[in-house]
C-alpha cells in the first residue's frame, strides 16, 4: 500500500492519517464536535435566522488561548462523518433555515469536506459556503476551494514572527496568512451582499486585538491598508479575548484587552480608513462568546 503524506497545512508534517496522526490530531475521517445555526457571527453572516456553524475537531494551528480548545486540541472529540454523512448534516442545517453554512477549521479534512459539499450540492443545497479559518493556509488551498467557497472568514491573528511562535508554533504564521488573504481577495472580488444586507460572496478579514499586544495589532492592520485591496474586504475588529478558564496563561494573556489598547488600535482603523466592517465594544469579552460543545 502506496503511503499517503499530508501536506494540506503549512506545517507540512507529511504523516499517513490512515496510520498516524500529525499536528493537527486528524485522522483520515472529518470529525464534527458541533453544528448548530450560530447567531453570534458578524452580522452579514448570522443575520436573523443564523449561521449554519459546523465546528471541526482539531486544528493545524492550535493557538494556546485558543477558546475552542476543548475541541482543537482534542483529537478525539465529537464524531467521525464520512462523505454521505456529512452531506447530509449540511442539508440538515439548510432545512433549518440558516443563512449560509458555515465550516470552522476544516482545513485539514479539506478534501473530504469538498467531497461532502458537492455530494450536498447535487442533494440540494443552495447556501453560500463559509471557509472559517484562523489564517493558517496555503494560498494554493484558495484555488482548491474556488469552485465550492464563497465567503472566507479569515483570522488575521500575528504580525511579530515571535509572537506566533510563542502563542502557535509558527513563526511563519504572517507569510502565510498573508498571503493567503491577498489570494482571497483576489479570486472572490468585493464584497457582495444580497437584498436583506447578508453577505453572499468575499472575504471578511477577523483581527483579535491581544492583550498587551497592540503594536502587533496596530502592524497588521497598517499592513493590511497598504497590501490587500481598498473596499475589497471587511474588517471584523474583535477585542472579544477571554482567557478560557483551565489554560493557566502567563500575563498579559491572563487577562482581557484593556480599554486603552482597543481604543487605541480602533482610532488607528479608523485613521487608516477602516469604515467597512465592525468593531466589537470591550464588552463582548465574555465566556458568552464561548461555544457550548456539550450540544450535539
Amino acid at each position: 500500500m502506496a503511503r499517503e503524506e499530508c501536506m494540506l497545512c503549512p506545517r507540512g508534517c507529511g504523516v499517513d492519517r490512515r496510520f498516524e496522526r500529525g499536528w493537527c490530531g486528524a485522522g483520515p475521517l472529518p470529525r464534527v464536535s458541533l453544528a448548530a445555526p450560530h447567531h453570534d457571527e458578524e452580522p452579514v453572516l448570522s443575520g436573523t435566522r443564523g449561521s449554519g456553524t459546523v465546528f471541526f475537531t482539531g486544528c493545524a494551528l492550535r493557538c494556546r488561548f485558543c477558546q475552542n480548545h476543548r475541541i482543537s486540541t482534542a483529537p478525539d472529540a465529537g464524531q467521525a462523518y464520512d462523505e454521505a454523512r456529512l452531506a447530509a448534516l449540511f442539508l440538515r442545517l439548510q432545512a433549518q433555515g440558516v443563512h449560509n453554512l458555515n465550516l470552522v477549521t476544516a482545513g485539514h479534512y479539506r478534501p473530504a469536506v469538498l467531497s461532502a459539499l458537492r455530494a450536498a450540492r447535487r442533494g440540494g443545497l443552495r447556501l453560500p459556503v463559509v471557509w472559517n479559518t484562523g489564517g493558517y493556509e496555503c494560498k494554493e488551498a484558495v484555488h482548491a476551494l474556488a469552485e465550492d467557497i464563497q465567503i472566507h472568514l479569515a483570522d488575521l491573528k500575528f504580525r511579530s514572527q515571535e509572537l506566533s511562535g510563542a502563542l502557535a508554533g509558527a513563526p511563519d504564521y504572517f507569510s502565510f496568512a498573508g498571503a493567503y488573504l491577498r489570494e482571497a481577495c483576489r479570486v472572490c472580488g468585493p464584497p457582495q451582499m444580497d437584498a436583506q444586507g447578508l453577505l453572499r460572496r468575499g472575504v471578511i478579514v477577523r483581527l483579535l486585538v491581544l492583550p498587551g499586544q497592540r503594536q502587533d495589532a496596530i502592524a497588521l492592520l497598517r499592513w493590511a491598508a497598504q497590501a490587500l485591496p481598498k473596499d475589497g474586504f471587511l474588517l471584523s475588529l474583535m477585542s472579544q479575548y477571554t482567557p478560557p478558564a483551565g489554560l493557566s496563561l502567563a500575563a498579559p494573556f491572563n487577562r482581557r484587552v484593556s480599554r486603552f489598547e482597543l481604543r487605541r488600535v480602533q482610532e488607528e482603523a479608523l485613521a487608516l480608513g477602516f469604515t467597512q466592517g465592525w468593531f466589537q465594544s470591550r464588552e463582548s469579552a465574555t465566556e458568552g462568546y464561548l461555544p457550548d460543545f456539550s450540544l450535539s
